[in-house]
């Protein structure tokens, strides 16, 4: 399994077999997505949309447009508040 080492300035170099196997290299961009607490993925900040599908779980719960309306409304009050 591949590693790094973190400098004192927060800096990893990634691996040349990651950076090959993300398509990556000099000057592209990466993104880091929590997918549990204290889990990462690493992945290019070029891919597409759909390469993110089942990332993150479907709710427990279906939420209703109902509900989704009633908590844009509550944050719109909140906003015009401050």
């Amino acid at each position: 399994m591949p590693s790094a080492t973190l400098t004192s300035k927060g800096q990893i170099t990634i691996p040349a077999e990651v950076r090959a196997k993300l398509g990556v290299t000099f000057g592209d961009r990466i993104d880091f997505v929590e997918v549990e607490k204290g889990q990462f993925i690493i992945m290019p900040a070029t891919c597409s949309v759909q390469e993110l599908k089942g990332l993150i779980p479907k709710p427990k719960k279906p939420v209703s447009i109902e509900e989704m309306n009633g908590v844009i409304a509550i944050r719109k009050l909140h906003s015009e508040k401050r």
